[in-house]
Order: C-alpha cells, then structure tokens, then sequence
C-alpha cells in the first residue's frame, strides 16, 4: 500500500503544480517535478520526535513512501532532467557497478576496493550527461539485503544463537551517521542559501506562481495524493491498512511525506537551468511549503500521540 501511494504522492502534486503555473510560460512548467519529492531524513525525524507512542507501522509505511519516493524522483532526474547524453560515457559506466557487485554479493567490504569502484561510477555516470545521485542507486542495488552464508555480517546473539544482517543494513549503519552529519549538512548549506529580501522580496517570490505551485504541491499535492490512493487501494481485497493505525495517522504522515527540502531543492536547480525562473523563488517555494507540511503534520502526529499515550496510561492502570 505504501508503494502505491507513493506513486499518488508523486502524481498529484505534479499536476497542481502544474495547473498553477501553466499559465506563466514553458520555463515554469520545466519545474513540474520539484513538489513531487520526500526529504526522508527529515520527515522520519518529525515523527520521530513528535510519534513516540504512536504504531510502529506508521514509521514503516512513512519510510516505505519515502524510499519509493526518493526512487522515483531519482528516476525522473534521469529521464527528464538529464542533458547531452554521451553514450562513449555511459556504456562504460555499467561495468565499475557490475564489479562492484562480485566481491559485494561474496560479502567483501574492503574499503580500498568498493570505494573506488563507487567513486569511478560516480565519474562515469556524470561524464554521460546523467546526474551523478544515479550512480549511487546503481551502486545501492547491487548490495545484498538479506544476509546469506557468504554475505552477512554477526550483529548480535540471541539465545545463544548469533544474529545476522544482510550488507545493506550493516553499509546503512556504518554510513549513516556520515550522511546526516555531513553529507546532508553540507548539501543543504551550498543548496539552501537564499536571500528573500525582506517583505517586498517575499511579496515577489509569493507573486511568481512557481513558488506557490511548489508551496501547494508540496503542503496539499502530497497529503492529497497519498491519502487518496491509499484509500483507493484498500477497496481492493489484496490491499490491507494495517490493523493499528487510522487514517488519522496517515493524514499526519503524508503532511510529512510533503517535506521536500534537499531533493526539492535538488530537482529545483536542475529543472530551472538557463531559464528565466528566479532561483530564489524556487528555494523559498520548497522551504516554506517544507515547512509548513512539516508544522501540520507534526501538530497533527502530535494530538494523535497525546491520545495514544493516554489510552496506553489507562490501559496500564486498567491492568493493575
């Protein structure tokens, strides 16, 4: 269910967008895919913060959208946002991945060998005219999630027994923390500097309809999308919404779903290139509408917490 509706979150804030800038010429357009996007790290941290009494599966379907959002938006980058393609470039940058894949699949995670090979796909992969993120999800798919006899790596032992995990989880782990304290960071520091220019500058970015196409793609596209498809799906027998959550939940969680910020604001700089798009209403688009979803699903998880943590205190009184 949430792979589908992943795909609703995508399709609906598109075509708000684009309704409201069809009207404002071509360049505008070229920014369609800008609201379609899920910062993941930043909306697993919200109901982090905000959901800690509220179902696992909430997190599961959020972080299920989210990764199958980011796969899209990744895919449409290189279909749509791709220029001067260089096929002299490209057919070479199958095989760094390819064998990347021998020694990954037979559990090797020597650095001096793997980092390289990421490194020169990257290189070959941007010299094709693709954007380099491409390179990294080639990269990811080769690497085995479910742990094997050859692949796997002993995270702990219960009962006696040891516990494996595959090698997706273990690089997730060890690389993680690099990715949200600096990759992250840094991106969003060269990225997201934007000069607004005090009430007038507002009042011009407000006045540009890529900004607030962006703002309702995002705060409205989103929750529109996930929570319609959602339902639509569960009408059907093979669809099941998980029995511990209400759509109530969900509503909090596709609000999230609509904070874009670093993929937004990635797709942003591609689309507008050589354009006479402002790229300071383009920022201010995503980060405002990033911010207000943000704010309406964190006040929303958040009730929705107080009501669950409240059943779980009678709950335990109850029991006494």
């Amino acid at each position: 269910m949430p792979i589908a509706a992943a795909v609703g979150g995508v399709v609906v804030p598109a075509l708000i967008f684009t309704a409201i800038t069809m009207s404002s010429g071509d360049d505008a357009a070229q920014g369609w895919a800008i609201p379609t996007a899920t910062d993941i790290a930043f909306a697993v941290a919200v109901l982090a913060v905000v959901g800690r009494f509220l179902p696992p599966a909430l997190r599961i379907f959020l972080l299920t959208l989210a990764i199958v959002d980011d796969l899209i938006a990744i895919t449409i980058i290189a279909l749509f946002y791709s220029r001067g393609l260089h096929v002299q470039w490209l057919v070479p940058a199958l095989l760094p991945p390819a064998v990347f894949a021998v020694p990954v699949q037979r559990g090797v995670r020597a650095r001096w060998l793997l980092i390289p090979l990421g490194v020169l796909t990257r290189a070959l992969v941007h010299a094709g005219g693709i954007h380099a993120t491409v390179a990294g999800v080639l990269i990811g798919f080769t690497v085995p999630v479910l742990a094997t006899k050859r692949a796997s790596v002993k995270v702990a032992v219960e009962d006696g027994e040891p516990v494996y995990d595959g090698l997706a989880a273990h690089f997730a782990d060890r690389w993680g923390i690099v990715s949200t304290l600096v990759a992250v960071p840094v991106f969003a520091f060269f990225t997201a500097g934007v000069t607004i220019g005090g009430l007038q500058g507002l009042q011009s970015a407000l006045s540009d309809p890529v900004t607030p196409g962006i703002m309702a793609g995002l705060v409205l596209g989103k929750p529109i999308g996930i929570i319609a498809t959602s339902f639509a799906v569960t009408r059907l027998p093979v669809f099941n919404l998980d029995p511990t959550l209400r759509w109530n939940d969900l509503v909090g969680a596709s609000l999230l779903a609509g904070i874009g910020f670093t993929v937004s604001l990635l797709i942003g700089e591609l689309a507008f290139v050589d354009t006479d798009v402002a790229e300071e209403h383009v920022k201010i688009g995503v980060l405002l509408g990033s911010f207000i979803a943000a704010l309406l699903g964190g006040a929303l998880l958040s009730a929705r917490n107080r009501t669950r943590r409240r059943r779980s205190d009678f709950d335990s009184v109850d029991a006494s």
